[in-house]
């Protein structure tokens, strides 16, 4: 290589070489580097964890799903509900609910891990409905709403309530909770 006037070596003659174009391996070495950036490990590390956390996080309903039924639950509803038959349990974390059939009907008891009773659920038609409920329904702002389901619920202190699954379209639906005299008392979207 010579240099140029003034005795120094220019960029395009210091680029230029006996084994190839220095500019084109540049750019591959260059490339190369790029694939192992600190910021390119970085995204990959971070994609990893939430990856992996993504897993986790499936994993613990799962296994929630799997905890045994203790044995002062069972007994509770072997002591509240004598004659169920067809009994079989879901752990809700923070209750356990029994699905059963008695007297020809399908009812859902839920128990606290003491085995405290909370609630009993089942399902009705519209013609079993209080009068009272169908009321306070129809003047709600819910009435031109489609019926999707009705159940009568049974809470402690001898307290009963209807839960009125409603729905306007596939996106819009909601329950709407109502006391024996016909007051609403909540209305939750659901999904």
């Amino acid at each position: 290589m010579r240099p140029a006037r003034g005795g120094k070596l220019s960029a395009s003659t210091m680029c230029a070489g006996r084994r190839g174009d220095v500019p084109s391996r540049v750019k591959t070495l260059m490339q190369k580097k790029q694939n192992f950036t600190p910021n390119s490990i970085t995204m990959k590390k971070l994609l990893f964890v939430s990856l992996l956390t993504l897993i986790c996080a499936a994993a613990v309903p799962a296994f929630a799903q799997f905890r045994k039924v203790p044995a002062e639950v069972t007994e509770a509803l072997k002591s509240k509900y004598p004659d169920a038959t067809n009994v079989s349990w879901k752990d809700k974390i923070s209750v356990f609910v029994a699905s059963f059939d008695m007297d020809n009907e399908k009812y859902e008891a839920r128990f606290d891990e003491k085995g405290d009773w909370k609630s009993t659920t089942k399902e009705m038609s519209k013609d079993d409905l209080p009068e009272a409920v169908k009321d306070g329904w129809e003047k709600s702002k819910y009435a031109d709403w489609d019926l999707n389901g009705i159940y009568r619920i049974e809470l402690p202190d001898d307290v009963i309530q209807y839960r009125l699954q409603v729905a306007k379209n596939d996106v819009q639906k909601k329950n709407l909770l109502f006391n024996s005299d016909g007051k609403l008392l909540r209305d939750n979207i659901t999904l």
